[in-house]
């Protein structure tokens, strides 16, 4: 007799796949917005651009994981959050260009089908894209038994956003004499989270559940802090002012960061002492010995988005974020920059 269970048996659970569509299925229709015209769980997605206000449209497409904070949502064994951060990391970045986020698709690639895990993570996507005011459209889940372990999983996410031709921001309009604005991170964010672990969990031994008095919460709650999505600030900013340039401050910090921006000609200098630094930054680099410069390259150090606008219009753009409840400072100047100079000085 020929057995029917076979797939089952290897590992690829395919009822638990349909069940699985069916219990995210109003998590995913609450992103949709009216320019989205299939259902969820077809080949692919469609969604409508005629609904739009452009000229002269242009897309503009970020990809993106959240690296080996994922290993500390799986020793936390939370993992509600994590799908914030992967619709952060790619939504944040095509808000550089100017771009407003429409859609977003994932891919999660895991060992076993767990239904519980899964839908936490997509439930975090689906919020994600509700901060971010973007739909999410399309999905992959690939249960992988044998290439991972039983409840390890990766995640890699898509976001596409449209912009109008000449409303492209791209960092080439800067000039001198203009003014840095940092908006605050919440924490870590999603990025040097290998020297992280290490430190935190090798170097100190501290468990998730440990208590970091210097943070007043646990390993856990800190390190797990979703990243902050900014797009509602960023829109409202550059829709009443003029802004040249933007950052997103994620892996390499500052000194890889800001370079990707500025003309060859123009030199960004910090004031360090100019922002709110969350503790646990001081704490890593107390405990983890870690140089001041390193710090700058590796993490965000309390600023996750800047934005470079002329100085007539920085006290009126500091204000308008205020009132949007964003922490924004005013970090730093364009300066003029020599061919030996470093793009970036921070003092």
């Amino acid at each position: 007799m020929k057995r029917t269970d076979l797939y089952k048996e290897s590992g690829v659970d395919l009822d638990a796949a349909n069940e699985l569509v069916a219990r995210i299925r109003p998590l995913v229709k609450s992103t949709f917005h009216a320019s989205v015209i299939t259902d969820v769980g077809g080949f692919a997605s469609l969604y409508s651009l005629g609904q739009l206000d452009y000229k002269q449209p242009v897309l503009v497409s970020s990809t993106d994981g959240i690296g080996t904070k994922l290993k500390v949502a799986s020793l936390a064994n939370r993992h509600d959050t994590v799908g914030i951060d992967l619709v952060a990391m790619s939504v944040n970045d095509i808000l550089v260009q100017g771009a407003r986020p429409l859609f977003f698709l994932d891919y999660l690639s895991i060992g076993r089908m767990n239904l519980d895990l899964v839908t936490d993570i997509i439930s975090g996507i689906a919020e994600g894209c509700r901060q971010a005011k973007c739909s999410l459209i399309g999905g992959e889940t690939a249960e992988m038994p044998d290439f991972y372990g039983e409840n390890d999983y990766d995640l890699a996410g898509f976001a596409v956003g449209i912009v109008e031709k000449d409303s492209i921001i791209d960092g080439s309009e800067i000039s001198v004499g203009d003014q840095i604005i940092g908006l605050a991170s919440n924490g870590l964010h999603s990025n040097g989270y290998s020297l992280v672990r290490r430190i935190i969990f090798q170097e100190l031994g501290l468990s998730p559940d440990d208590v970091i008095p210097e943070c007043g919460c646990s390993v856990a709650e800190e390190l797990l802090r979703p990243t902050r999505i900014y797009t509602e600030a960023v829109q409202v900013v550059t829709r009443d002012f003029s802004v040249p340039g933007m950052a997103h401050i994620t892996g390499g910090g500052f000194y890889d960061n800001l370079p990707r921006i500025l003309p060859s000609a123009c030199l960004a200098r910090l004031r360090k002492d100019s922002w709110e630094v969350p503790s646990i930054f001081p704490f890593l680099q107390e405990h983890g010995k870690i140089s001041e410069h390193e710090m700058y390259r590796v993490f965000n150090n309390g600023i996750g988005f800047v934005l470079v606008v002329p100085t007539k219009d920085l006290e009126g753009a500091l204000e308008l974020l205020a009132g949007l409840g964003e922490k924004a400072y005013h970090i730093g100047t364009i300066h003029g920059r020599e061919e030996n100079e470093p793009t970036v000085v921070i003092e």
